[in-house]
């Protein structure tokens, strides 16, 4: 296929402008390889790809065949139901599972399970996330709406996008932060190294993200209960921007240093949704819903509390 540049795409790096321009289940990998590989070509010539385009430029490129989807089947895994109708699903995720299906992880999803639960869901949202409107990360506990028809899901899809959505997170971070509330607004990418991770940036690649944070309680000087309100719902927002100012979730082990938190019997990124609002799709009612706390959320803040007392009776 051939693309040509336009002037708004003046100056774009080269595999900013394909990955722009290409269907979002092709990676940034395959892309980088398919230029460095002489598949991509810019007015009939291989370039690098931090090469400017120019407005006029033709982009040639091959868009591979996209991949067949597997198979997503039903599986009886229990759901900790908070709320239902005939229009939404409202669940406290437990930490652990993943929300939907990937091609390498098909099965034990928060999507598997509601596919048993709701007999019916299948095509609404696409095949591998069906009735998902929004995700929580694996080790992210907390409430989820799921859409069980085509009006919940354009309605509840438009609310996240639109940011008509109320969250509140709960998390246990590192240290006490020196404002005891504020705002954090930095954009957010993903990392070019590690794809898996995600990272604050100035660049053109960022996408803004706003979190304001609270801090709730301190446990001395070790850590800090925090409620977190993200404002634009970015991947791995809260955990990117709390390590952003320094203070880290409890338990990440990809943005922080889990390894020490086990001797609060923390095993996982301490991050709990703990409440969301929106309007329901059919009857345009206000809804809030909170999902309580998991108990090894709870027993770390037990924990925390006990050592701090520990520490000021000098044992």
């Amino acid at each position: 296929m051939d693309i040509q540049v336009t002037n708004r795409e003046d100056g774009w790096r080269l595999d900013k402008f394909v990955m722009e321009k290409t269907p979002d289940w092709i990676s940034r990998t395959y892309i980088q390889k398919a230029i460095k590989s002489g598949e991509v070509l810019v007015n009939g010539t291989s370039k690098k790809p931090s090469y400017k385009v120019k407005s006029g430029d033709i982009i040639t490129l091959k868009v591979p065949e996209k991949p067949k989807l597997p198979e997503i089947l039903p599986e009886n895994i229990p759901l900790d139901i908070i709320y239902e109708d005939r229009d939404i699903l409202v669940i406290n995720k437990q930490p652990g599972i993943i929300t939907h299906p990937i091609p390498s992880h098909t099965s034990g999803t928060i999507v598997n399970a509601v596919l048993y639960h709701c007999k019916d869901l299948q095509g609404i949202g696409g095949v591998m996330r069906p009735g998902i409107v929004h995700r929580l990360d694996k080790d992210t506990s907390g409430v989820m709406v799921i859409a069980k028809n085509d009006l919940a899901h354009q309605s509840l899809t438009k609310q996240f996008k639109d940011r008509v959505t109320e969250k509140l997170y709960v998390c246990l971070v590192k240290g006490v932060p020196t404002r005891p509330e504020g705002d954090i607004e930095i954009s957010i990418a993903r990392n070019p190294v590690l794809r898996v991770k995600m990272t604050t940036t100035q660049s053109e690649y960022g996408k803004p993200a706003l979190t304001h944070y609270k801090v709730v309680r301190r446990f001395g000087n070790i850590g800090s209960l925090v409620f977190a309100y993200p404002k634009t719902g970015r991947t791995h927002q809260i955990r990117v921007h709390m390590k952003y100012i320094g203070h880290p979730l409890m338990g990440d082990e990809v943005y922080g240093r889990a390894k020490e938190d086990e001797q609060f019997e923390i095993y996982r990124q301490m991050l709990h949704a703990l409440s969301l609002s929106f309007y329901h799709p059919r009857t345009g009612e206000k809804m809030r819903f909170i999902a309580r706390l998991p108990k090894d959320f709870a027993k770390a803040i037990e924990n925390l509390n006990k050592f701090v007392d520990q520490l000021r009776n000098g044992n």
